[in-house]
Order: structure tokens, then C-alpha cells, then sequence
């Protein structure tokens, strides 16, 4: 019931192509990370080349951090689900201005999202609750732990019931639900928040996972975020044994993520099925 491994061999098998509207910041690293797991990244997002852009890609990544290509967003998703292809949202500081209030709010009544990734401030914002985070930070009071984690769970839950899409909660725990099974990670190490980006990078790289595993987009999702954080392990061993910092780091984990066996992941993923 839970094949948590058969997509990193997809994905290198299928080679997708994923399509990323993403921000200026972490464009480098999103299309990096697709291609160490073995897809193509796009970045396209002109508005005159998206709907067409798209129609030959086999998944697309909304990111939020580009709050100026949200109509980019709107046109590519539209079309995306026209097609029937997995379309990605990272609502990135969704409840921390008006305009990222109204964007989010907007994407989600005009397209139809198959996954949507976020820290626990994002998510608590979409879900219709008062939320603490600061810029694309999570608030502390926001963060998924051990003491509250029933309540992020049923929060997750509704969250994926009332879109009708996956929902992955990032974090020092990961909590994924389709609205109906539900899984908390135990993997990656806090270096991976110290890096810009690693949410960014999470996020495509469950573009390529789910295009590459259509057929269980909750299996894919929890796949990708296992990987990620099985390659931020395996980046912090290398860290602390070579004394390095955190720009060293990146790289490793971009590394981690080439070399990823499936075997790696099977023995290294840490879960629990709610």
C-alpha cells in the first residue's frame, strides 16, 4: 500500500520534464536538484510561452516567490489541468503580506493543485488559521513537534480534503496527508535551514517524483520529501567530517541527491503512518 521507493527509480527512469515558475533567488538550485534526481528541468515563465511551454512538460511548479509571474502561474496551471498533468504550488510567505494574501487565495480558485508544500506557517495561512511566520521563515509558535503534532496532523488533513490536494508541511518533522492516510518523517538535519532555498528545491523536487509516479501523488510526495531528507543526512555527515559550512553544504546535498540509491533510501527513511 505504501511504495515509498519505486519513484526515485521512476524518475530516473522516465526522465520528466518539469516545468518551474520559480524565484530569482533559488532557480539555480531548483533546476539543479531536478536534474541530480534524474528529470529535465524548465524554467520558463514568460506569460507569452507558458500555456505552450507546459502543454511539453510533464509537471509544473508554482512558486510564490515569484509574487510577479503569478499570472504566469494562473495560465500555465489552467492549462496544466486542462492536460491532466500534476501541477505544484510553494504558497512561499503566503500570510505575511496582502499581496501574497491575494495571490494565494487567487492560484487556489483558479487552479486545481495536485501537491502543495510549505512550511507550517504557510499551511497554517491556507488553512484559514492565524499564523506567526516572518518573511519566508516559520514562526516558532507555527512548527510542527512532538507536543502539537495531533493537531498539525488534523490541520494538514482538512487542509488536503477541502483542496483536494496533497499536503506536505516541512520542517523539523514533515507532515504529508492526502486527507485520508497521513505520514510524519523523521529525516534531514537542521543545516537544511541553513541554506536559502531548501523548501524551494523540496518542492520541485516533487514535481519530478510526481510526474514520474502519477498514479499515487501521496506515495511520490512522501517519496521526494524522504529523499531530500535522506540527502541532507548524508550532506551533514560529509559536513562534520570535513569541517565545512553551510555553502559547501548545498553542494553536498545537491551531490547526495545525484548519487541516491534506492537502497539508501529504503534504509534510511524514518516514518510513521497516521
Amino acid at each position: 500500500m505504501y511504495d515509498f521507493i519505486t519513484p526515485l527509480h521512476c524518475v530516473r527512469q522516465n526522465q520528466p520534464l518539469i516545468q518551474c515558475i520559480t524565484n530569482f533567488v533559488t532557480v539555480n538550485d531548483c533546476a539543479n536538484i531536478v536534474l541530480a534526481a534524474g528529470g529535465s528541468p524548465s524554467m520558463s515563465q514568460d506569460i507569452r510561452e507558458v500555456e505552450e511551454s507546459v502543454s511539453g512538460a510533464d509537471a509544473l511548479v508554482c512558486n510564490l516567490g515569484a509574487i510577479n509571474f503569478t499570472a504566469s502561474m494562473a495560465a500555465a496551471g489552467k492549462k496544466a489541468n486542462q492536460l491532466k498533468k500534476p501541477v505544484i504550488l510553494d504558497p512561499v510567505a503566503a500570510g505575511t503580506t496582502q499581496l501574497r494574501r491575494e495571490a494565494s487565495r487567487a492560484l487556489l480558485g483558479q487552479v486545481h493543485f495536485s501537491v502543495i508544500r510549505g512550511n507550517a506557517s504557510e499551511i497554517r495561512f491556507l488553512s484559514g488559521k492565524q499564523s506567526s511566520g516572518s518573511g519566508v521563515d516559520v514562526g516558532p509558535k507555527d512548527a510542527a513537534t512532538k507536543d502539537n503534532l495531533s493537531d498539525v496532523l488534523e490541520m494538514t488533513r482538512q487542509l488536503a480534503q477541502k483542496t483536494d490536494s496533497v499536503i506536505v508541511l516541512s520542517g523539523a518533522l514533515d507532515v504529508i496527508s492526502d486527507g485520508t492516510r497521513s505520514a510524519v518523517l523523521h529525516n534531514g538535519c537542521p543545516t537544511m535551514a541553513r541554506i536559502t532555498g531548501s523548501g524551494c528545491m523540496l518542492t520541485a523536487l516533487i514535481g519530478a517524483f510526481c510526474a514520474a509516479a502519477p498514479e499515487d501523488l501521496f506515495c511520490a510526495a512522501v517519496s521526494a520529501t524522504a529523499a531530500m531528507g535522506v540527502c541532507g543526512e548524508l550532506a551533514e555527515k560529509r559536513r562534520l567530517a570535513n569541517g565545512t559550512g553551510n555553502a559547501t553544504f548545498r553542494t553536498d546535498l545537491i551531490d547526495a541527491m545525484f548519487n541516491l540509491t534506492e537502497i539508501q533510501l529504503r534504509e534510511g527513511i524514518h516514518y510513521e503512518i497516521f
